[in-house]
């Protein structure tokens, strides 16, 4: 982590979580050898399972991450989401659990490592001083209980050494960061992509339970409250009352109400609806107004700001949970949605170091209520095409309303998922959901099957341009992916619209005006093909017999908007430009760390393609993989993109159009470790390895996998192995734990 400013103290964890982009997978990754996921056990032991293979995981972790993608957009980004937390949470268990079987593919741009979605553009941005980041999820009592032995592990506390948690109710809403400065509310944010949220001052303005002037003593010059902004049942029920009287769409839950309410461009229509805060973090802050987690949120309620008064200090696993089972008994009466609890460290000097594992704080947890379920009869079985060109089906049902919200599609993942559960048409099946969102196929009841249900035969053609789809076979391991694919490629046009709307997506290029429905006229009508096309857009216009100014659903006024936001996209941040490519295992995150590792688009294309040249056991190769959470599988597949010669034409001809800003990487300088690659190895005793990762990132040093002639340190602790050997070999400084502690405490 890069050092912070002088008025920046630490980053507080936000309780919500919803992984990106539009790849239009589900995740089409169980197989008949994976145990299922039952998120009501509170069982202790996992079962005994065979660890998949290489090629397999990988395979598996694949689809999960793009599956999770998708639904990061949809959540965050459009207020629609498509599966419940239950499933999007398993999905997320799914994949950690493969990292760790598998540790090779915990790379930068895994959906476990980010968090979040891009801002909408049509409020305008909002840079966050410090990211609002997201928490890790727990779901049984032995998940709580291990969140409290590594917190002791990495702090080196023994059992008897004191821990004091705070346990709060975890609020079903929208996050949101005000910032105030002088006691004066400034603007306010919401949490976006973590990095940039959506200006939305004017509408919180309105929202009678946020203060535009703290009160009290000892107010802080700057300081950047967060917490959630909700709707409670009553007024929901009042507003969709209302709603449907004036012959207007209801809200499905009122999440979705408040984040309707908050997003609408009049602010007048927020004003009308009641919305409600609860502050619980922080952000940038020039001071603090006590040295824990429990004293800075009481002192908030002094200052003016609502914060939830369920709030206690357990100081025990048994206590938390206790805490969890009284708020959930109580969860139907308490007049606003939760979806869980939420745990963290009570002491600010043990969160500091602490610290953070990518997308969420090691000193928080969230601590999630089990799913909602319902019968209902699946009627049909639809088939989509992603942009991978992965054949994903969706169940068709009957519609049911599970914990107040009717439903009526959900994922059913893959070829294999389907015959694993025997899925027929015309089942009754078990549906599941929790919070707000449309459920996942549980289980079919066999017993209710009729003589008329149809076993579903899966297409082995692409049902829009009818090329054959298969399933790619590993020529080591002969295993079967599990996922189905379309092998027209480049002359699908699903794909090639896909490809189009996930470049010019929010987390990519991010071109206002042109969503899924303009992509999918303009790529009918002739006029885009490639993402070259959209910025010749413009010039080509007047070209074609009928300009879009004169076509239904558009108009002067929206093409004039259209080409300006081309126009406003002509110079293109590396990591975002990298990102739209839509490059097979490259998510925002590795992106990010790609775009740091080279620079610019020059210097990444050029190593690309020597690695291309050079193959597996080049220096080029291995520069690559020696990049911090970047291993083979992202190698490949960026070689194998920037080495068709196909899509090295398309980013030349994009090139032509566009220009690729550098990035340009935040260290701290005064650190005498800034700039410097340091590996670490072997067994450290006065800090835990990931502290010591972490520390060093802070500092400005760049932390690698592995040692090459690059690297400038190797810390080395005791029963170092093969990487101590490489550095002597090399000539690398070789320090131990004490020196590199040294070194570091020097300015």
């Amino acid at each position: 982590m890069a050092k912070q400013s002088k008025t920046t103290t630490k980053v507080q964890g936000q309780p919500k979580s919803k992984a990106k982009s539009t790849a239009k997978t589900n995740s089409e990754t169980k197989s008949k050898t994976e145990p299922r996921i039952d998120a009501n056990s509170k069982s202790k032991t996992k079962p005994a399972v065979q660890a998949p293979s290489d090629a397999v995981a990988r395979q598996r972790w694949t689809e999960i991450a793009a599956d999770i993608t998708r639904h990061d957009v949809l959540y965050y980004q459009q207020d629609a989401p498509e599966i419940s937390d239950e499933a999007y949470d398993a999905l997320r268990r799914r994949l950690a659990d493969l990292e760790a079987q598998h540790p090779e593919l915990a790379i930068a741009g895994s959906p476990t490592q980010r968090v979040g979605a891009a801002p909408l553009a049509a409020f305008g941005k909002v840079r966050h001083a410090v990211p609002m980041l997201s928490l890790s999820n727990a779901f049984a009592d032995a998940d709580v209980a291990d969140f409290l032995a590594r917190v002791r592990r990495f702090l080196n506390l023994g059992e008897d050494a004191p821990l004091d948690v705070t346990a709060e109710p975890k609020i079903d809403g929208l996050s949101i960061s005000l910032r105030y400065e002088n006691g004066l509310l400034v603007h306010a944010a919401t949490r976006g992509d973590g990095t940039e949220g959506e200006n939305v001052t004017a509408n919180v303005m309105t929202i009678g339970e946020i203060p535009h002037h703290l009160v009290g003593q000892g107010i802080a010059d700057v300081i950047e409250v967060r917490g959630e902004i909700f709707m409670g049942h009553d007024d929901f029920a009042a507003l969709n009352a209302a709603q449907a009287r004036a012959g207007e769409k209801v809200f499905a839950n009122p999440r979705n109400a408040a984040a309707g309410s908050l997003r609408q461009l009049d602010q007048a229509i927020t004003a009308q609806r009641k919305l409600r805060f609860f502050a619980y973090a922080w952000g940038a802050a020039s001071k603090l107004p006590g040295p824990t987690q429990y004293d800075v949120v009481t002192t908030f309620k002094t200052w003016g700001l609502p914060v939830n008064p369920l709030m206690q200090i357990a100081a025990s696993a048994d206590a938390l949970l206790a805490f969890y089972r009284d708020i959930e008994q109580r969860r139907a009466s308490l007049g606003y949605d939760i979806d869980g609890v939420v745990y963290k460290v009570n002491r600010l000097d043990y969160q500091e170091r602490l610290g953070f594992v990518s997308r969420s704080p090691r000193w928080a947890i969230a601590h999630k209520f089990a799913a909602e379920r319902a019968t209902t009869i699946l009627r049909d079985i639809e088939i989509q095409v992603g942009r991978t060109g992965a054949l994903t089906p969706v169940a068709k049902l009957e519609p049911v309303t599970v914990g107040g919200v009717v439903v009526s599609n959900a994922t059913l993942h893959n070829e294999d998922e389907i015959a694993r559960k025997d899925i027929r048409i015309g089942d009754t099946v078990v549906v599941q959901r929790a919070g707000d969102v449309i459920p996942q196929v549980v289980e079919v009841l066999i017993d209710k099957r009729p003589a008329s249900a149809i076993a579903f035969q899966y297409p082995v053609v692409c049902p829009v341009c009818g090329s054959h789809a298969v399933r790619e076979q590993d020529d080591k391991t002969g295993v079967s992916d599990v996922v189905r694919r379309c092998t027209g490629g480049l002359i699908c046009p699903a794909q090639a619209k896909e490809r189009l709307k996930h470049f010019v997506s929010r987390n990519a290029v991010d071109i206002e005006g042109l969503g899924s429905e303009k992509i999918e006229f303009l790529f009918d009508d002739g006029r885009i093909k490639t993402p070259a096309d959209i910025f010749t857009l413009a010039a080509r216009n007047g070209d074609h017999a009928a300009p879009l100014q004169t076509l239904k659903g558009f108009g002067k006024t929206s093409v004039d908007k259209i080409f300006k936001a081309i126009d406003a996209r002509r110079t293109v941040p590396l990591d975002r430009f990298l990102f739209g490519l839509g490059i097979r295992h490259i998510g925002e995150t590795t992106a990010k760390d790609l775009a740091k590792a080279y620079g610019s688009i020059e210097a990444l294309t050029a190593a690309a393609m020597a690695a291309v040249v050079g193959g597996p056991d080049s220096d080029a190769y291995r520069e690559i993989d020696d990049i911090e959470g970047i291993g083979a599988t992202v190698v490949d597949a960026l070689i194998g993109f920037f080495g068709e010669p196909h899509n090295a034409e398309q980013v030349t001809q994009l090139l032509h159009e566009i220009t690729v800003a550098p990035f340009v990487r935040a260290v701290a300088s005064d650190s005498a470790v800034a700039g410097k690659t340091v590996v670490f190895t072997g067994t450290l005793t006065r800090l835990a390895r990931s502290e010591a990762k972490a520390q060093a990132e802070r500092l400005g040093a760049k932390v690698a996998g592995s040692v090459s002639k690059k690297t400038d340190y190797v810390v080395a602790g005791s029963d170092a192995g093969s990487k101590l050997d490489a550095a002597r070999a090399l000539g690398v400084t070789v320090l131990t734990e004490d020196a590199w502690l040294a070194l570091i405490a020097q300015n």
